[in-house]
């Protein structure tokens, strides 16, 4: 059972719900140790003084904010901890927006929030539905862990779910930020109808648990690899970025790969000796996709393992599911 890392009430109106806030994500990333090449001992880290290089305790260690040209402001944390916000019991919502208004780009972490006892469900569940028929979002402030948050609480999958946001001015101004932007000029007519067809050929239903975390695979894998004393495979390199005078050609055969590769849904019917059979599309070449295109394919003939395979393994994966196909390439 996840444990509660807040506790508290959301206030809205008049209206008080006691809840308890839980992580709605947790982290798998690989975790190492660090050790000296060639031998079994472990690397530690020591606080110490730049000038005289000897160990500082850590009760003697203050923070200093850096002027510029050598000069620093010190804090004592004392001093930090007098201007923290107070220990905060509510999530005070100030106001209701549309979901859709918030840029994705200010969400930071995602948490669900959960009546502390089943007497305030009907609060709760009065307050989920009113969001879920309406499609709005609270917005709210409150403090964890001596810390203000900024935060989103909106209707989830029969709960509430609460994502802290970055304030506006933790937001980069990309215009400012990236000097190799595109200018706003109208793209060819052509490669943008071609452009739209392709997004259209690849649109498909959001499926999160189609998707993982590949890095993640591979490096247990490679631990996996060296503890059995397998020879360790090097990744591909990647593809080559399309070249500017190829890009209608390059989204024309990207739209035709798709279409030959989607199913076809329309059945022949004829009558007298002019009725013909329907003929079939040809499948595309392997060889030709890209690995994403692959690994779409790889997904609708549900190879198992298709996360952990390279281009070429997927692509041999897929040539041996396909039904009534030769496992070798033609020549």
């Amino acid at each position: 059972m996840a444990r509660a890392i807040w506790s508290g009430a959301i206030n809205f109106g008049l209206v008080t719900v006691p809840v308890e806030l839980y992580s709605a994500t947790e982290d798998h990333t690989v975790h190492f140790r660090q050790f000296e090449r060639g031998t079994s001992d472990r690397i530690r880290y020591k606080r110490v003084n730049e000038r005289t290089g000897e160990e500082v305790a850590y009760e003697n260690i203050v923070k200093g904010y850096d002027l510029g040209d050598g000069d620093y402001v010190l804090v004592e944390q004392d001093e930090l901890d007098q201007i923290a916000p107070g220990r905060s019991r509510s999530i005070d919502i100030e106001s209701f927006v549309d979901l859709g208004d918030i840029d994705p780009l200010y969400f930071q972490k995602s948490y669900w929030l959960a009546p502390t006892k089943e007497e305030f469900g009907r609060a709760y569940g009065l307050l989920l539905q009113a969001m879920a028929e309406t499609n709005k979002a609270g917005i709210a402030r409150f403090v964890m862990r001596g810390k203000e948050y900024m935060a989103a609480v909106r209707a989830g999958d029969g709960v509430l779910v609460l994502d802290t946001l970055l304030f506006a001015e933790d937001v980069r101004d990309p215009a400012k930020e990236l000097k190799k932007l595109p200018e706003k000029a109208a793209p060819r007519g052509r490669e943008l109808e071609m452009a739209i067809a392709l997004v259209d050929s690849m649109a498909d239903e959001w499926r999160p648990e189609a998707y993982h975390d590949q890095y993640t695979e591979r490096v247990l894998k490679l631990i996996d690899d060296k503890k059995a004393g397998r020879t360790v495979s090097v990744e591909e390199e990647p593809s080559e970025p399309t070249k500017v005078v190829d890009l209608f050609e390059a989204l024309s055969r990207s739209v035709e790969r798709r279409k030959s590769s989607a199913p076809s849904t329309k059945g022949g019917s004829g009558s007298g000796a002019s009725a013909k059979k329907p003929s079939r599309k040809a499948e595309p070449d392997l060889s030709e996709l890209s690995k994403a295109e692959l690994d779409q394919m790889a997904r609708e003939l549900d190879i198992k393992g298709r996360s952990k395979l390279k281009r070429a393994e997927l692509e041999t994966a897929v040539r041996e599911a396909r039904p009534g196909k030769s496992r070798k390439r033609a020549s």
